[in-house]
């Protein structure tokens, strides 16, 4: 079992430290079912899913999110550096996972290993910010205001992009798989089923984005889902779902079925609006 017990001169956290980080708690792979709406569609189910990042891998995953989620949050500051035997004993984890875990965090730009240096800690200009485990661990720290901020200004200028261009692509099954998550959001919403709806509001806009038929963007997906999984806290995907939330949805639905990309591109914007974090950094649309 891992632990966290703190000397004097580590820098790593002691007991309690990483007891007030929420995301190994709150995103248990096991608290949630599989959705409902799993199907035997393997392309159109592993939408949604990208942002799984690390977790759900045992010893290896939880060193991956402790260490990061330290590094994210500041306590192990830039150029901090990361001895392998030390971490192993203070987290009473193998050489092995020590090892396997900062192959991952350098994977991410979080650190960098150098002979006859060592592993240290790199600034934050180092990071790839556009993993789904940094956007997280972010939104979860001291970061979280800039993190939601930044998240809204990206979807801002990526979703509309992508309702406009999957109005071109008019397969009918992604229109009819769009579909069936607006009605999985209405149900959830009058079940009060928080969980269900955000999954299916994830579902929605990271399969709209992988069929706007850009590939480049297609990998933008995983952000989209992380954004929408941090924006209302470690439960709920949607900041407020909302009766209005969901006709702005079906509007973007009508618009991809009519081949409207205008429309789809209009309609995304004044759903995107209903987040307060979209509101501080563009105005609503004009009504035509």
């Amino acid at each position: 079992m891992m632990t966290a017990a703190r000397s004097a001169d580590s820098g790593l956290a002691g007991s309690g430290d990483l007891d007030r980080y929420p995301y190994g708690e709150s995103h248990g792979g096991d608290r949630v079912g599989a959705p409902v709406w799993d199907g035997p569609d393997q392309d159109l189910g592993r939408v949604g899913r990208r942002a799984a990042g690390s977790r759900g891998r045992g010893l290896h995953g939880q060193l991956v999110q402790q260490l990061g989620q330290m590094i994210v949050s500041g306590d192990l500051g830039a150029d901090r550096p990361l001895v392998p035997e030390e971490i192993g004993q203070r987290f009473e984890v193998s050489r092995t996972v020590v090892r396997e875990s900062l192959r991952v965090l350098e994977a991410k730009g979080l650190v960098s290993a150098r002979p006859n240096v060592g592993t240290r800690v790199r600034p934050v200009s180092d990071w790839n910010l556009l993993d789904p485990d940094i956007i997280e661990w972010r939104a979860f720290g001291p970061q979280r205001d800039d993190q939601r901020r930044e998240l809204g200004e990206l979807r801002w200028m990526i979703e509309p992009l992508a309702a406009r261009l999957a109005a071109g692509h008019g397969r009918e099954e992604v229109q009819q798989r769009l579909a069936d998550m607006v009605e999985i959001m209405g149900h959830a919403l009058g079940q009060g089923d928080m969980i269900t709806f955000s999954r299916a509001d994830a579902e929605f806009h990271s399969l709209l984005i992988q069929v706007a038929g850009n590939r480049m963007l297609e990998h933008l997906s995983g952000i989209v889902s992380a954004a929408l999984q941090v924006s209302g806290g470690p439960i709920t995907g949607c900041d407020r779902p909302s009766e209005a939330s969901l006709v702005h949805h079906s509007r973007v639905v009508d618009a991809l079925a009519a081949g409207d990309g205008s429309g789809a591109e209009a309609a995304m914007r004044q759903l995107l609006t209903v987040h307060p974090e979209v509101e501080r950094v563009v105005p609503a649309p004009r009504e035509h």
